[in-house]
């Protein structure tokens, strides 16, 4: 059996979820300690527990220590399951971290499967739907998968009640990657999304944005919501070039004025369009699992963060595919062997 050590490296919940998908996909077990050690709240949340009993769930898996504030699990998958599934994280928790968990094991299946997912789509610390939509969905289909998604309602924090859908059906064989430049700059713009808030918090962001990057009035767009999903506000700043799409994200919170939010995400946006390196810190980590369960590839991404090395040592406990890391002039190339 495979033994994690959930506070090595980076220590999160990502450790967690590769285990889970990688678990599933190659069919070992495994068990992980001290999950999210290095966490302010360690254990497994509300949205891990959704994660673990969702992978249960599509593979028949025999679980233990799958429980609110666990911090050891152990997971023994059966056979990958197609099916109609609906899984209810029953709070704000990202939908986008449990569709992540199961996405690569469902595109193995014997079968088209059908997920709908309940929760948040726009948290902090989580890829926002608009990221996996525009960011990472694209390079999986130019893989050979086919996925489609869908946001059928937002979901913020506190309250959540989100919901995505997704459509995935099996890739025979997810083909090799290789992303080493962006090519030609497409087109760049901004959404301000708030929810029973008022639409001057959009509006301030706007700004900020427009000031920061020199943008006109047409590359801005405030997107008012619907009051019942909120309160809620975030920030997207989306840049797109010909080979990859970039997403940046900045979330309002009580206390936090909208120009702090729109200034945060509008210094990740310059510092994105002064690099060259075609993929950022969020989609490295995200396009690592396709990579070593596909045909391997490589990509320049513009940091190797602790994250990412995490989880590629979390992969090599699962597969005997080398994952490689060299910093070259630009960036890091990542590679599968």
């Amino acid at each position: 059996m495979i033994v994690i050590d959930g506070s090595e490296g980076e220590g999160g919940g990502q450790m967690l979820r590769s285990s889970l998908s990688l678990a599933m996909c190659t069919q070992q077990p495994f068990r992980i300690t001290n999950i999210r050690a290095n966490r302010e709240k360690p254990g497994l949340l509300r949205q891990h527990l959704t994660a673990v009993n969702a992978a249960s769930e599509i593979c028949d898996a025999e679980v233990d220590g799958a429980e609110m504030g666990s911090r050891s699990l152990t997971f023994r998958p059966g056979r990958v399951a197609a099916g109609d599934y609906t899984f209810a994280i029953g709070t704000a928790g990202s939908c986008t971290l449990v569709f992540q968990t199961v996405l690569q094991a469902l595109l193995m299946a014997s079968g088209e499967s059908r997920v709908r997912i309940t929760g948040g789509t726009h948290n902090h610390a989580a890829p926002p739907f608009d990221f996996l939509a525009r960011s990472f969905l694209p390079l999986l289909s130019r893989m050979g998968s086919k996925v489609e998604l869908e946001l059928t309602r937002y979901g913020f924090v506190p309250r959540g009640g989100g919901e995505i859908r997704a459509r995935i059906i099996p890739a025979a064989r997810l083909g090799a990657l290789q992303l080493h430049d962006r090519g030609p700059w497409l087109r760049g713009y901004a959404e301000a999304y708030v929810a029973a808030i008022p639409p001057h918090v959009a509006q301030r962001e706007l700004d900020v944005v427009r000031r920061a990057l020199g943008w006109t009035h047409d590359q801005l767009h405030l997107r008012a919501l619907p009051g019942d999903v909120g309160p809620g506000n975030a920030l997207t700043i989306t840049l797109e070039y010909e080979n990859v799409t970039e997403v940046l994200t900045g979330f309002g919170e009580r206390g936090v004025r909208a120009e702090s939010v729109a200034g945060q995400a509008a210094d990740q946006a310059r510092a994105y369009l002064s690099a060259v390196a075609p993929v950022g810190e969020h989609l490295a980590d995200q396009l690592l699992l396709p990579l070593v369960l596909g045909e391997g590839g490589s990509f320049v991404a513009t940091q190797a963060t602790p994250h990412l090395r995490s989880n590629i040592e979390v992969i090599q406990r699962f597969i005997a595919r080398r994952v490689e890391v060299e910093q070259v002039a630009g960036g890091f190339v990542i590679q599968a062997r």
